[in-house]
């Protein structure tokens, strides 16, 4: 790829995001205070602005994959209120503790499928992923888009066969990667090439496409190296190296759970604003729903009132309103506190905030 071809692809790689909404009022504001005066972890000073990633976290999370196509997770918590919350995955944990952000960024990186589309006008509007072996960037460009899916190479005959109740499979060659395309209808294509590298990546048509332009387009997608994909993607993604910052930006009007430990945002991988505020609005609201369950099951009642006063605070969460016009998560976490803050624990909660 030449000089030229990479300094398109910055300059295309810039999504719109909408505009923030104002702050909406609402709880206990006396509990609220003594909770959060509770001592928080010191936040880890931001680094210089640089290019970074995007995703869009997609999963199979039930009321969170109605967030309008951009929210939904998989549940790590077990069915006891004091288990330890694992969260989503991502960030290479062996042998990094002594990585500075750009490096931790370029490991993520490495370690994945790295697809751009050499043709102008295309945009990375949404990633989720570098979650270990998974994970989805989508481009758009007018009225298409292209999604490019990955996963574990082990699960690449699954899918393979699922794809044959589809169509027959028509060979072709995707970033000089052997691949087969399946046709569900004359504008919604997907190729899917063979494993590389322990992943394997499925191309899918979105919008207005025809079987000649989706050929066309498979062309021009090229693999590249991993400071290239990092240079080519949007500069508000939440990478590895910029997830401790990022997070004590968001969590600077929320109270803390007993316990809260910013680290543990270390592994959630590479995000877009709008996923990035909901894994950790997620987790803090998931905290609280287990604080409170415990309280209640002690008979702790100054806790339970705190737990209900920090959920209720959620509605003047400064990352939800800043969310609230892009997708519908916000909706399910201020529903769901106000249940649990009720007194009625959803039994779905976990899998609907992604816990």
């Amino acid at each position: 790829m030449t000089h030229e071809h990479l300094d398109r692809l910055v300059r295309d790689a810039d999504p719109y995001r909408p505009a923030i909404i104002q702050r909406l009022d609402g709880a206990d504001q006396h509990l609220l205070e003594e909770i959060m005066s509770t001592p928080k972890l010191d936040p880890v000073p931001a680094r210089p602005l640089r290019r970074t990633l995007v995703r869009q976290l997609a999963g199979a999370a039930a009321a969170a994959a109605a967030v309008a196509g951009i929210m939904a997770a998989s549940s790590f918590w077990s069915a006891q209120p004091d288990d330890a919350y694992v969260g989503p995955t991502g960030l290479p944990s062996a042998g990094t503790a002594a990585l500075g952000g750009w490096e931790l960024d370029l490991k993520a990186a490495q370690e994945h499928p790295r697809l751009l589309i050499d043709e102008p006008g295309w945009k990375a509007t949404s990633v989720y992923g570098f979650a270990e072996e998974s994970g989805s960037i989508e481009f758009s460009n007018g009225d298409r888009s292209l999604q490019m899916h990955w996963y574990p190479d082990e699960q690449y005959q699954h899918y393979y066969d699922d794809r044959l109740q589809v169509s027959e499979p028509e060979v072709t060659t995707v970033a000089n990667q052997p691949a087969s395309i399946f046709t569900y209808s004359d504008n919604d294509m997907a190729a899917m090439l063979k494993p590389q590298d322990g992943t394997f990546v499925e191309v899918r048509t979105g919008g207005n496409w025809t079987r000649a332009t989706f050929d066309a387009i498979l062309t021009r997608v090229i693999q590249v190296d991993a400071k290239s994909f990092l240079k080519a993607l949007p500069p508000e993604i939440v990478t590895p190296g910029d997830v401790r910052a990022e997070a004590a930006k968001i969590l600077a009007d929320i109270p803390s759970p007993p316990g809260f430990d910013v680290s543990a945002l270390d592994n959630a991988g590479a995000n877009d604003p709008y996923q990035f505020g909901a894994t950790v609005a997620g987790r803090v609201t998931c905290d609280w729903i287990a604080e409170w369950i415990r309280a209640d099951s002690a008979g702790d009642e100054q806790a339970v009132k705190q737990a209900a006063a920090a959920l209720r605070s959620s509605h003047q969460w400064k990352v939800l309103h800043d969310m609230n016009d892009e997708g519908d998560y916000p909706e399910v976490v201020w529903e769901i506190a106000d249940k649990v803050a009720d007194g009625d624990v959803p039994k779905s909660y976990k899998d609907s905030l992604g816990c």
